[in-house]
């Protein structure tokens, strides 16, 4: 099954719908708000005059706020589409960015280029079958002490939505619409795995790199599954039996010089 064909043509077609929804509000983002997150900001830094890697960038939206804060950015997405997005965008602001489109491994194995920051986040790790070779793309994507941040949906969510937590073999092959509000009810086939918070940080570890923190956090800047309900200033917040679900989790690691 070639899982990177279909599930560049289900982004291809999703980013086509994106650009265009409230969820990620590209034209307050083109009058200069910044899309990024409290979670990633406080957990990133300053980025000012530093080299910037975001693995699985979209159509650039996080990419070009890293860019406007100072950072050489660079961003990687296996879909054309949000390559081409992203490039569109980067030019109307006239900011400096290189977007590539490469499937993560595949850039990891053909990049020479290192980096002070790799930054991903937020729905990325399920679309990827082999975390090993996802944590040794990082690892090589690093200079000597440099950092890797991650903010990612938590995989307890996934459990109580009848989802593997434990990774499996085979993945998960669906037809689906897409998270935005604006969703038409065209559907896609894609594929995912599921990933356990052990595999993640295993595999990081197994790379080489040092891992200095990890937190769960229980709100989610975003509204993008059911069950969800705002709690204001602090985000979206899912309770089960009266108690609050882990909706994200991050991690920061270096690669010890």
């Amino acid at each position: 099954m070639d899982y990177l064909s279909i599930n560049k043509d289900a982004w291809n077609k999703r980013t086509k719908v994106h650009v265009e929804s409230a969820f990620y509000d590209v034209a307050s983002f083109k009058k200069g708000k910044c899309s990024l997150n409290p979670i990633e900001l406080k957990q990133v830094g300053s980025v000012q005059g530093k080299s910037l890697l975001h693995l699985q960038c979209h159509f650039g939206l996080d990419t070009l706020s890293w860019a406007r804060l100072g950072a050489d950015v660079t961003g990687v997405d296996l879909s054309a589409e949000a390559i081409s997005q992203a490039n569109l965008l980067k030019q109307s602001l006239g900011l400096k960015a290189d977007f590539i489109e490469r499937d993560v491994v595949q850039f990891g194995r053909e990049s020479k280029q290192q980096f002070d920051i790799v930054f991903t986040s937020y729905g990325a790790l399920c679309w990827l079958s082999n975390l090993s070779a996802w944590a040794a793309t990082i690892a090589h994507a690093l200079k000597p002490d440099g950092e890797f941040h991650l903010v990612e949906f938590h995989s307890f969510y996934d459990l109580l939505s009848g989802y593997s937590y434990f990774p499996k073999i085979e993945p998960d092959i669906e037809v689906e619409g897409t998270y935005t509000e604006n969703c038409d009810g065209t559907t896609s086939k894609v594929v995912t795995w599921s990933h356990s918070m052990s595999e993640v940080i295993s595999a990081l570890i197994n790379a080489g790199l040092t891992i200095e923190c990890f937190s769960e956090h229980p709100y989610s800047p975003y509204n993008c599954f059911e069950g969800l309900e705002l709690v204001p200033n602090l985000g979206y917040q899912l309770l089960y039996k009266g108690q609050q679900v882990p909706l994200l989790y991050s991690i920061k690691a270096r690669k010890v010089a």
